[in-house]
């Protein structure tokens, strides 16, 4: 699984380097950084967009499936920090590491369901909308973030999975186009 999401991952950068997007990957090789490394990479850069690649083990086999963070429903202790119910900054101007998505649900949403749309139109059977989740990798993340889940690592031809590799980077980069447009003042340098 590793491997082909690498493999993935590398398609999917070069096919957004020739668009003249700057892509900063999570990993490389073969190393698996903690979630909070690959936010704390991604929160490094400005107008970022983090799209993170999985292969599940369960689900229709050539279909794939975007999930945005949904936080679990609003805290409800009157103890908790005014600062997790306003959804503001805390005073410092730091943002909570648990809470740091909160600020782009609306923005990871919308990238999900663009990604989605495109997905749909590509792997027959996947969903039209993105769906919400808590999943870990996003929550820390201070930029629209967003988990493709391909499905199934269990199929019988590896190279099934394979094939998925190029129409995949097509609705990333297409995604990406919508919803943030390169300049090309910045694709010419």
């Amino acid at each position: 699984e590793k491997d082909i999401v690498l493999q993935f991952a590398r398609t999917v950068r070069a096919e957004l380097e020739r668009q003249g997007y700057r892509v900063v990957m999570t990993r490389n090789d073969d190393s698996n950084p903690s979630h909070d490394d690959r936010a704390a990479i991604a929160n490094s850069h400005r107008d970022a967009i983090f799209i993170t690649l999985h292969i599940s083990s369960t689900g229709t086999v050539g279909t794939a499936r975007t999930y945005y963070y949904q936080f679990p429903s609003p805290l409800a202790s009157p103890a908790s920090s005014p600062a997790l119910n306003s959804g503001s900054p805390p005073p410092s101007g730091l943002v909570i590491w648990d809470d740091a998505q909160r600020a782009y649900d609306e923005a990871s949403h919308r990238l999900g369901d663009v990604l989605q749309a495109q997905l749909a139109q590509l792997f027959t059977g996947s969903p039209r909308a993105s769906t919400g989740a808590a999943v870990r990798e996003l929550r820390s993340v201070t930029a629209p973030a967003v988990a493709v889940e391909i499905s199934s690592v269990s199929v019988p031809n590896v190279g099934s999975l394979a094939a998925m590799t190029a129409p995949l980077a097509t609705a990333i980069v297409k995604t990406v186009l919508l919803f943030r447009p390169v300049s090309r003042a910045a694709a010419r340098q």
